[in-house]
């Protein structure tokens, strides 16, 4: 496992260390979870807050749909449809054979207003006309056999499905289950209130 960098003095360092593996000691399983469950990911960007904030360390389950299909809400770690060298993670909205439009920034399936207040976030008031930017109104769309249509929790500074399209489901790289380290690069800090939070 690697750790990030202590930042402080010495004996601030020493402290951040003794806590780290307390977490550690406080969770058996974790690492072995990490290595069974292959590489982990670092949140790059602010698509996906409030569930998962730039310098979130996360495990992903790449066992998760083996046997079963993705689901609605599940966040999953994919590759990038236009460039695969590139991870991206957002959460799953539609599912094959779906109708989706969004109206106003609600979003719609198949007629119904989808209920997520708890877990999304607006951050600009303005609503965009669809001949201007797909943000806030887009569609309908059908979405395709073996394709997901997917979203970032902070609609209005996420790049997702409605920029770039849908996700394939051989793109996916596995289920996002919980946040195992958060590092917060602006201020040097750990977040120990996210670290071991679970993702739903």
């Amino acid at each position: 496992m690697l750790y990030p960098n202590l930042a402080g003095t010495p004996a601030e360092a020493k402290l951040q260390q003794l806590r780290i593996i307390y977490f550690i000691d406080a969770f058996p399983d974790l690492s072995s979870q990490l290595k069974n469950m292959g590489p982990a990911f670092r949140v790059p960007s602010r698509g996906m807050a409030p569930a998962l904030l730039i310098g979130d360390h996360i495990m992903v389950n790449k066992l998760a749909y083996q046997d079963l299909a993705p689901s609605r809400g599940d966040v999953v770690v994919f590759k990038f449809p236009d460039d695969e060298s590139k991870t991206f993670v957002k959460r799953i909205i539609g599912l094959p054979g779906d109708t989706i439009e969004i109206r106003d920034k609600i979003v719609h399936v198949n007629g119904q207003a989808l209920r997520e207040e708890d877990q999304i976030q607006h951050v600009d008031s303005n609503i965009l006309k669809k001949a201007i930017n797909p943000r806030d109104n887009l569609g309908p769309l059908n979405i395709p056999e073996h394709s997901f249509f997917v979203l970032g929790d902070n609609r209005d500074q996420s790049l997702d499905s409605r920029f770039w399209g849908v996700v394939k489901r051989e793109k996916i790289i596995g289920k996002v289950t919980i946040i195992y380290w958060s590092w917060d690069e602006t201020t040097k800090r750990a977040r120990w209130d996210r670290a071991g939070r679970k993702i739903h």
